[in-house]
């Protein structure tokens, strides 16, 4: 297990790819990492098409960066009301299931589980959300690279709306004005949940805690290894801040 504390946005969203490139590889074991970005940008899907969801003369503007991430999934907006998790295993791995439905219903069990502490009537809803009321309070993502197996997610500690709405490409701004509301109708927080934020180190604890018992292991401690560095400084990073 590895804990990143606040890192800046590609790390915080790119880092888990050397990682899996290292347990691909062979190199380092499988992994779970905790990361929260240090300033806030913009992430759009593998598949998605930049100029047509983000309003790039915006975040250009406010000096916020747009990261294309290697897995799928729609734009969102992140900053540091999220704490992430970065899930990466081999695919021999015996506590890791091979069908990506069984993947997200066993590994989302440990994010029901940090809420659920927390007093939030959370539940896992197929097939990568949970919600707690009926509205998402976690979004997560899966794929390979290599024989490496990544399960991504956030715990939502609290979520800017208006903000989300702001860095979208829209028609016009009643359109804007009704998406955000949308937004607010099914995406929640724990701050709008619980009325306040708990301390990020407990969300953390909950989590380890929550993957151990979803799993059935144990987590030790650890840090970047030499080799997972030298990988994202020289691949992931260069593929991250390209055009």
């Amino acid at each position: 297990m590895m804990d990143l504390g606040f890192q800046e946005p590609i790390m915080a969203q790119g880092f888990y790819e050397a990682v899996a490139r290292a347990v691909d590889e062979g190199s380092s074991p499988n992994t779970l990492i905790l990361v929260s970005p240090s300033s806030p940008y913009v992430c759009i899907g593998y598949h998605q098409r930049l100029e047509e969801e983000i309003d790039l003369d915006y975040c250009r503007s406010q000096g916020l960066p747009v990261i294309r991430r290697g897995q799928g999934g729609g734009a969102v907006y992140l900053d540091s009301n999220q704490v992430f998790y970065q899930l990466v295993a081999h695919e021999d791995s015996p506590v890791i299931p091979k069908d990506v439905g069984e993947l997200f219903r066993k590994c989302l069990a440990a994010t029901v589980h940090v809420y659920r502490s927390l007093g939030l009537p959370a539940e896992y809803k197929p097939l990568n959300d949970v919600v707690v009321g009926g509205r998402k309070i976690s979004g997560n993502g899966a794929g390979k690279i290599g024989k490496a197996v990544i399960l991504v997610g956030n715990i939502i500690l609290d979520f800017d709306y208006d903000m989300m709405a702001r860095v979208l490409k829209v028609p016009d701004e009643k359109f804007r004005d009704k998406m955000a509301k949308s937004m607010r109708e099914w995406v929640t927080s724990l701050k709008r949940e619980l009325g306040y934020v708990p301390p990020v180190e407990k969300v953390k604890e909950l989590i380890v805690e929550g993957f151990e018992k979803a799993l059935g292991i144990k987590l030790e401690e650890g840090s970047p290894s030499p080799r997972e560095l030298e990988i994202f400084e020289e691949e992931i990073k260069p593929r991250y801040t390209s055009e």
